[in-house]
């Protein structure tokens, strides 16, 4: 038998009927990726299977370090051959890492192949995944109909141009690729050698003259309504921890001087400062009806020496200890007490936490939306199946999994779209086993419906983006492979 088989991660006969009856043909609905919208409007090609597995895919380059393989491989400037045999010979290593079931559930779902691989295998599964490379069948489009995504949405900066989002959404693919507001810079003037910069590019995406605080939240809201009319529906921001000890107006406003004249903050400075932005984006999205999302927790950027030669988000970040729950629970409440508080996603990236994030959200439910705030998705390094079900288990216990808005890839990698049927293997494997339990009713109907909504119909319902009409849903010749 395969190691991918048909009843992979299902370990009873109810979770094989619930994957297989229930999940397993709903179609995606990506809301959170780091996709580069331009590869898709261009239906980029990719040149070998280096390019399209291994390019952006930190998860696999701190696996090679720890390998002992040299920095030159997963980083550097090497041949592409020589960089797939470097993973390739990593990978039996990566036994027991989620690595290794996303390693052969990608090569199953994207080439068909069946093969574990090691340096042996390597050869062989290097040429028949490029040459499928070199069809239509696998084009970034292609791809995303393949797997039945109904609507990505990126991650993108306040001033990043969003004509790829247009062009891809004017033409009938049968998806939808929309921005995601991330203004994370907006709040780093701690930093004004970074800060500085980038507030230039927002001025000028902006066509707004930047010398006041007044006008630069004028500018952010001028992005903002650009990103709305483009479609986005969803902000996103990753902190430390959420910032709730605003400033007042004319504090933020000296502070924002001080920065424009080269003078970093001091950091219960740059805490006020963030706070206050905090709620101005708050308030931003809670007005057009959008998602905000909360990606807590996380340490960046640990390796000074790696930072300094590779730059930022090449592998070296942790999962951070900072007390959240105070501080996150502040912030909700200081949007509620303004009748500001929007649709909510909040993720965890510290275990310990799950427990308080997953309490915290029931604490501002307004009993209007279903759902209002939610803890979100398994995120980072709990992205795997023990982490998925804690983070199941602990909204389970506290909240309703039965409102959960699901799974998403958060991945830089067009091969990571079968994140989403692991992730409804493991939730029908949970599920499955409490019923045969007698945990949960042995009826099939009902587990079944909240596995269906949980896949997909839940995030419509919540999200609001605007989908494909089903006359674009047909998948042409190069997408049934």
């Amino acid at each position: 038998m395969d190691f991918i088989h048909d009843d992979f991660l299902l370990h009873s006969n109810a979770a094989s009927v619930l994957y297989h009856e229930f999940a397993e043909h709903e179609p995606i609905l990506d809301y959170h990726s780091h996709l580069p919208a331009r590869e898709i409007a261009e239906n980029l090609r990719f040149e070998n299977l280096s390019e399209i597995w291994l390019k952006g895919d930190h998860y696999k380059w701190r696996a090679m370090r720890a390998n002992g393989i040299s920095e030159r491989a997963p980083a550097g400037n090497v041949d592409s051959y020589e960089r797939f045999l470097s993973w390739a010979r990593t990978v039996p290593c990566t036994l027991r890492n989620p690595l290794y079931h996303w390693t052969h559930l990608e090569l199953k779902r994207h080439f068909g192949i069946s093969d574990l691989l090691d340096e042996r295998s390597a050869k062989s599964i290097w040429d028949r995944a490029n040459s499928l490379l070199e069809t239509e069948a696998l084009s970034p489009q292609a791809i995303l109909r393949k797997f039945k995504v109904r609507a990505l949405c990126t991650t993108d900066d306040a001033p990043d141009d969003l004509s790829d989002h247009d062009r891809i959404n004017s033409q009938s693919l049968g998806f939808r690729v929309y921005p995601t507001f991330r203004p994370d810079k907006a709040v780093s003037i701690d930093s004004p050698q970074a800060f500085l910069p980038w507030l230039e590019q927002l001025s000028a995406s902006s066509n707004t003259s930047i010398s006041k605080f007044p006008h630069f939240l004028d500018a952010l809201k001028k992005r903002h309504d650009a990103f709305h009319a483009a479609g986005a529906r969803l902000s996103d921001h990753g902190l430390p921890h959420c910032y709730a000890t605003p400033s007042s107006d004319r504090k933020a406003a000296l502070l924002f001087e001080k920065t424009l004249a080269g003078k970093p903050a001091a950091p219960e400075d740059q805490e006020a400062f963030a706070s206050c932005l905090m709620l101005f984006f708050g308030r931003l999205d809670a007005e057009k009806g959008w998602t905000k999302q909360l990606h807590l927790g996380a340490l960046r950027n640990t390796n000074t020496r790696a930072l300094r030669e590779l730059g930022r988000d090449a592998g070296f970040d942790s999962i951070g200890d900072s007390k959240q729950a105070a501080a996150l629970c502040a912030y909700l409440d200081l949007l509620d007490g303004e009748n500001a508080l929007p649709k909510t996603i909040v993720y965890n990236v510290n275990p310990v936490d799950n427990y308080s994030f997953a309490s915290a959200i029931g604490n501002f439910q307004d009993g209007k939306q279903a759902g209002k705030v939610q803890f979100g998705a398994a995120w980072w390094f709990l992205d795997q199946k023990e982490g998925i079900e804690a983070q199941l288990n602990a909204l389970s216990n506290n909240g309703l999994l039965s409102r959960f808005v699901g799974m998403l890839t958060d991945s830089r990698s067009f091969m990571s779209f079968p994140r989403h049927e692991y992730f409804r293997r493991v939730l029908c494997n949970l599920c499955g086993r409490e019923m045969e339990n007698g945990e949960l009713p042995n009826d099939k109907m009902l587990i079944g419906e909240m596995v269906r909504n949980i896949s997909f119909a839940n995030a419509e319902s919540y999200l609001g983006l605007r989908l494909p009409p089903p006359s674009e849903h047909k998948s042409g010749p190069a997408d049934r492979q």
